[in-house]
Formats: C-alpha cells, sequence, structure tokens
C-alpha cells in the first residue's frame, strides 16, 4: 500500500447479476454479502493477508461477526460500489464497515461492519498480525481515523417500544 491511501477505501465495482435476483424481483440478501465480501477481499489484498497470503499456509482472516443493514433494494444490471472504512484494529482483530452504493443514482443500497480475526492457518487460532501487516494498518486507520462515523455503526438488533 502506498503513502497515497484512500479514505474511504474503493472497492472495484460490481453489477447485479441474473442469479443474484430473487423472487421478489431484486439482490437476494446473500449476494449483498457477497458483494461486500468481495470488497472485504480487496482490502485484505492491499493489507497482503488475503487469498495469496491464506494459500501460502502462513495465516489467514476469519470473520467473527457482521450487520448488515439493507437500505434501499437493488435490480438486475445495477452497478455498485463499497466503500470500506477502518473503524479499529489490535494485533489480531480488524473492525471495519462498509457502505454499498448505486452507481448511478447514488443512494445508499446497504452498509456492512464487521469484525475480523487473524489467523495463524497452522494452529487455526488466532495469531498476532505480521509487523509489516501492522505497519499498514496503522498508516490506514491513520487515514481513515478523520472520517465521519456512520450512525448504523454498532446498532443493537430489536424492536424499539415507546
Amino acid at each position: 500500500m502506498t503513502s497515497n491511501i484512500e479514505a474511504p477505501l474503493l472497492c472495484p465495482r460490481e453489477r447485479v447479476r441474473e442469479d443474484w435476483i430473487d423472487y421478489n424481483g431484486h439482490l437476494n440478501m446473500a449476494y449483498y454479502n457477497v458483494i461486500f465480501d468481495h470488497g472485504v477481499d480487496h482490502f485484505f489484498d492491499l493489507l497482503n493477508v488475503g487469498a495469496a497470503y491464506a494459500s501460502s499456509g502462513v495465516g489467514s482472516c476469519f470473520t467473527l461477526e457482521v450487520h448488515v443493514n439493507y437500505v434501499q433494494e437493488l435490480k438486475l444490471g445495477d452497478e455498485v460500489e463499497v466503500r470500506l472504512q477502518l473503524l479499529d484494529f489490535d494485533h489480531k482483530r480488524l473492525h471495519f464497515y462498509q457502505e454499498m452504493y448505486h452507481c448511478d443514482e447514488g443512494y445508499l443500497a446497504a452498509t456492512s461492519e464487521q469484525m475480523a480475526l487473524h489467523v495463524d492457518m497452522t494452529s487455526r487460532r488466532s495469531a498476532s498480525f505480521p509487523e509489516a501487516v501492522m505497519a499498514k494498518l496503522t498508516s490506514v486507520f491513520s487515514a481513515h481515523a478523520p472520517l465521519v462515523k456512520s450512525k448504523r455503526i454498532g446498532q443493537v438488533i430489536g424492536i424499539r417500544r415507546s
């Protein structure tokens, strides 16, 4: 990652595919997660803890928890862009937030908040990130820290009673 870090990180755009459409005529809820996961893969590749790192057998990142908000529906052929913001990290965990936007109309379609864990693939136990990854995380966090934090971060699910 260079010193010119995007804040937020812009992930490669995607187009809603026909086999992702459900019987309601819009993007099935599971495929919002697929698109968000592709954004996470992009982030992990930039940190050098992505697919190549996992294939090496050294380590990988596992998802611990995800909270998705479906804000506005997407339909067949819609192009979307995911923006990722690193909220926090420590020596083995990442907390980040993503927003998915409709490219042509500009509306917020969905959000995803996630906690991920670095894992030693030989023991399949949590482990500290390599020093080089910690340095990259520090740079990303410095670039992302000034960003406005969405009110959707840290939400609890439930029915509010008046």
